[in-house]
């Protein structure tokens, strides 16, 4: 039984991750903070760690001792109160776990981001591909950059990065607002000109990192997605459809959002607190093109997205209403 570690394993990726692995026979650890939620991780059969990220000494020992098969890294900050914690968190963090695992037979999957590369050019809208120039525009990208940027340059070990785009399904938190706010009958777009969007549905995700544990494939970055582009009217007629309701269409302009970008921010400091609105997040909202390419991922890892959107949408829907998160 071949023992692994995916760290962040409280989150809703890295707990659906866990869940699979197990049922896939392997011996699974979830690295863990003490104060994080187990709510989802209640099997019998997973150990914990809390690792030393801030003590390589102890996270080497730590991690040689253990000697994992594979190390699945999803532990990170989407947001954070000083840009500065983006950075600590999401580049030094995997900066010592990767040194951590020198000289060791672990094969790392490291979980980065669309945002690591950026949003795509808004003339042709032609998809993003990895040997592009990167150009992230958020602190957070930037902190994700620099991490794969230190395990291409570093790393002696047997490694993939995935970039997946924006990540789907039960347990979610972020695009369940939207579904709250289509199923309160509002339907709110930034800007005038559509979003062209890329999903990827949180079982297909977890599904790829296996594939990339088990390849023999090294050293290569993927982006991730179900394969298909969507217009942000799509997703918002496929939820509306999901949820069998009406709604009022609301168009913000994008100098209106910064604005209010801007103010939560500024109160996000003033009172110690991170809000999903703030500068970061208005530069992802305001790009119109989240467009990648996955052919390498098919070709390479022999990966087949089984869920679209609109199937993607229903099981996420299905999950928050049998869950009450809506009504």
């Amino acid at each position: 039984m071949l023992k692994v570690l995916v760290t962040g394993a409280s989150g809703f990726i890295g707990s659906t991750l866990v869940e699979k692995l197990l049922q896939e026979g392997y011996q699974v650890t979830a690295g863990i903070r003490k104060s994080s939620s187990r709510k989802y991780l209640q099997d019998q059969r997973i150990s914990f760690l809390d690792l030393p990220y801030n003590n390589p000494d102890e996270l080497e020992r730590i991690l040689k001792e253990e000697n994992f098969h594979a190390v699945f890294h999803l532990a990170g900050l989407t947001k954070a109160k000083k840009k500065e914690d983006f950075y600590k968190v999401n580049y030094s963090y995997v900066k010592n776990l990767v040194d951590a695992l020198q000289n060791t037979s672990t094969k790392l999957i490291f979980f980065s981001s669309f945002a690591a590369h950026g949003p795509g050019e808004e003339t042709t809208f032609c998809e993003c591909k990895v040997e592009d120039l990167n150009k992230p525009n958020t602190e957070y990208g930037k902190a994700k950059l620099q991490a794969e940027e230190y395990i291409r340059d570093n790393f002696k070990g047997k490694y993939i990065i995935l970039r997946p785009t924006g990540v789907y399904g039960p347990r979610e938190t972020d695009y369940f607002v939207y579904f709250q706010t289509i199923n309160n009958h509002l339907e709110p777009y930034l800007g005038f000109v559509p979003q062209r969007l890329t999903f990827v549905y949180v079982d297909d995700l977890v599904d790829v990192s296996i594939l990339a544990m088990q390849s023999e494939i090294s050293g290569k970055t993927y982006f991730v997605s179900d394969g298909r582009l969507y217009l942000d009217t799509e997703f918002a007629q496929i939820t509306k459809k999901v949820l069998n309701t009406w709604t009022i269409k609301l168009k913000f302009p994008l100098f209106i959002v910064k604005w209010i970008s801007s103010l939560m921010e500024f109160i996000g400091k003033l009172i110690g607190r991170s809000f999903t609105l703030n500068k970061d997040k208005f530069n992802i909202l305001k790009a119109r093109n989240w467009n990648c390419g996955i052919a390498d991922l098919k070709k390479d890892l022999g990966y087949s997205p089984k869920v679209d959107l609109e199937k993607g949408v229903e099981k996420s829907i299905s999950w928050y209403k049998q869950e009450k998160w809506l009504k």
